[in-house]
């Protein structure tokens, strides 16, 4: 049951790794999770990322998970898996601050539906993550837990607001975790930590016993995903958590798609590394010319193009946010003009089947030390609902990672 010496530390194994060593009875879910909890107990002081750990669920569950497997029983896709969400997210009796001294005595009595689909299909709960107050925000700082800092540089942020989740995924205390994004907060965290995320398309994935989102319709922006260290892992996951639960009203009851071969020589892609409102580092610039160049080599078509309306993004979403303090009319124009800015995306988007960009305009910032245009390369997707894919592209002379932001209409 032990793994080889030519294998790597379980705290560095990928999630589908995992799942499949323990349905194959070549490590057991006890020695995965006991491998995190010590990687927990090793590294967690330095980075903060985790604030609470589901010990119940840390200790009673991979014994039944092995017991499941030693009786041949049935295994879902992520069996002997642990995983950790967002402070967000409502876990059962486990405290649900969320960064706010006013919810630090909140324990919730069911776990989000996120969390049940989790365990459903066989992972098991390490804890939860650290994010700015109520969620929300580019660093993930509060008065309750304080900071949380870069695995790759503790003087770093790891950005936010799922910035707790993408720190302990990066750093191995997480096989695979679940966080949530409305402007940019799963993927600028994954861009700054140097792993994988999806912001799934807007309808897909409920929101029931999630903070601030009880039924769907309260911010059409916001979806749940996942944030893992391969693509494999995030494409393993994510469809475990979509469709409808009842309850969440902004879940569209469609399929899955298919899983079909892509013809790469069909495909047209639109990249650009300058949105025209946070310049690129070189470093930046550079790394997405040569993924560019990578997806010329597989046979797709790239050109170099860029939507005309990503300027009116962030003022779009800046009224949104304080909608309730607009008349009427401001609320009819603002949604006039969101209407507008979706309908130019569309245009654009009717000559390509994809966007390619950079996640920010460069890597990591200095805790405290956010940059002002923070966002501007994510805010135009989120405005239209698409789905956001987020993979490390590079590393930059200062060993901190560098991705890419991948955008369809799917």
């Amino acid at each position: 049951m032990k793994p080889s010496l030519e294998t790597p530390p379980i705290h560095c194994l990928s999630a589908s790794a995992i799942a499949a060593a323990v349905a194959a009875r070549r490590l057991s879910a006890v020695q995965v999770v006991m491998a995190h909890l010590e990687r927990i107990a090793a590294v967690n002081p330095q980075i903060n990322a985790l604030v609470q750990i589901s010990r119940d669920e840390a200790l009673n569950a991979p014994l039944a998970a092995d017991a499941q497997v030693a009786c041949g029983g049935p295994l879902g896709p992520l069996h002997g898996v642990p995983f950790t969400v967002k402070d967000v997210i409502d876990v059962a009796g486990v405290v649900g601050a969320a960064g706010m001294p006013e919810r630090v005595d909140f324990t919730p009595t069911r776990d989000a539906v996120v969390v049940a689909r989790m365990k459903a299909a066989g992972a098991i709960l390490l804890g939860k993550t650290n994010c700015p107050p109520g969620g929300s925000g580019g660093e993930t700082d509060n008065p309750v837990y304080g900071c949380t800092r870069n695995p790759y540089d503790l003087a770093r942020s790891p950005g936010g607001s799922s910035g707790g989740e993408a720190a302990a995924v990066a750093a191995g205390l997480s096989a695979i975790g679940i966080g949530t994004d409305s402007g940019g907060s799963l993927r600028l965290p994954a861009h700054f930590c140097g792993i994988v995320t999806l912001k799934p398309t807007v309808g897909r994935v409920p929101s029931t016993g999630v903070l601030n989102h009880p039924g769907g319709l309260s911010d059409v922006r916001t979806q749940i995903g996942v944030l893992g260290r391969t693509v494999r892992d995030v494409a393993l996951a994510w469809p475990l958590l979509a469709g409808v639960d009842g309850q969440d009203s902004g879940v569209v009851p469609m399929p899955m798609p298919s899983a079909v071969p892509v013809k790469l020589a069909a495909l047209r892609v639109a990249l650009y590394t300058d949105d025209g409102i946070a310049t690129p580092t070189p470093e930046t610039a550079e790394a997405l010319q040569a993924a560019g160049d990578a997806l010329r080599s597989a046979g797709i078509a790239v050109e170099r193009a860029r939507p005309a309306s990503l300027h009116d993004a962030a003022p779009i979403t800046q009224r949104y946010w304080a909608m309730d303090e607009l008349s009427g009319r401001e609320v009819q124009q603002l949604l006039a003009d969101w209407d507008r800015f979706h309908s130019q995306m569309l245009a654009f988007m009717s000559a390509f089947d994809a966007i390619v960009c950079p996640v920010d305009a460069g890597p990591a910032p200095r805790c405290g030390e956010a940059r002002s245009t923070l966002f501007s390369y994510t805010l135009p997707f989120s405005l239209c609902g698409w789905p956001g894919a987020v993979v490390r592209i590079g590393t930059g002379r200062e060993g901190l990672p560098i991705g890419d932001h991948g955008t369809t209409l799917a």
